[in-house]
């Protein structure tokens, strides 16, 4: 069961209440997690604009997705684990491949890397080497795609971290 409430344009107040007003009128309705979200605009508003930027992220979605997946099999939030595995499914990520990333790996070592990063950014983000850069760069992706890798932990942890924090589960949410 839910620890806080979903929120609606009626029911907040202030900048959430414009946010969720906003996002009610372009997409007819809001998903449960950014209903919650809506009891505090400053985490609202800072999961929107990082979420948004993160879609102009250089990193593959498909690798991004999988990361994402990774991240969230060590964080422990069903509800991202069932939304980032089906978004890993609609990309055309194989079942394999999903099961890898829910391991921590993939069979794809320049993929296994990242993952392998995004976990160390995770857990231990001072333990990075130089060597697993010059490694992350040696298998073709570009220091911006390198730094996308935090951006796309941080908004794992982010929603993980309130989902769990909220108790929304996916035998908790009532819409997508």
């Amino acid at each position: 069961m839910p620890r806080l409430s979903r929120l609606t344009p009626d029911t907040a107040v202030g900048a959430s209440r414009d946010l969720l007003a906003d996002l009610v009128s372009r997409h007819g309705q809001v998903g449960d997690m950014v209903a919650t979200m809506a009891h505090s605009p400053a985490v609202l508003g800072g999961y929107l604009q990082l979420s948004r930027a993160m879609g102009r992220a250089k990193l593959d979605r498909r690798i991004s997705e999988r990361v994402s997946i990774a991240v969230q099999v060590l964080q422990g939030c069903g509800l991202c684990l069932d939304a980032h595995v089906g978004a890993a499914r609609a990309l055309g990520v194989g079942e394999e491949e999903i099961e890898r990333a829910r391991a921590g790996t993939s069979a794809d070592p320049a993929i296994a890397a990242v993952i392998a990063l995004a976990l160390r950014v995770h857990r231990e983000p001072a333990s990075i080497t130089d060597d697993q850069v010059t490694a992350l760069r040696e298998h073709g992706f570009s220091d911006r795609a390198i730094a996308d890798v935090v951006g796309v932990v941080a908004l794992n942890i982010l929603t993980g971290a309130f989902n769990l924090l909220a108790g929304l589960t996916p035998e908790s949410v009532t819409s997508a």
